[in-house]
């Protein structure tokens, strides 16, 4: 079994039992991480989903034993996580031009 596949079951009762998936979840641990820390590790997420996507599509070309599917799979990681992180950072982007363009 391939290893994403066998986290679908855990995603499955997390979408049927919301409040079991929140259970961990308590304000404090939300305030006590700043911003910053959470885009910082985002950005480094990104940034080695990349470098699987890299590694992916040289053992594909060099013959290595990557398929082409496993290599398919990792860029389209890549490409949606790098896309979601520049989605989050033009809205805060725009969030802070909003703040600045206010008048007190």
């Amino acid at each position: 079994m391939q290893p994403g596949i066998s986290s679908i079951p855990a995603a499955n009762s997390a979408l049927s039992s919301p409040s079991a998936a929140w259970s961990g979840y308590t304000g404090e641990d939300a305030a006590a991480t700043p911003f910053s820390d959470l885009f910082t590790d985002a950005v480094g997420e990104v940034n080695q989903l990349q470098d699987q996507a890299q590694a992916a599509v040289a053992g594909l070309m060099t013959g290595s034993g990557v398929d082409v599917h496993q290599a398919m799979i990792a860029t389209q990681k890549a490409s949606m996580a790098f896309e979601l992180a520049l989605a989050v950072r033009n809205k805060a982007v725009q969030a802070y031009q909003q703040v600045i363009g206010m008048q007190f």
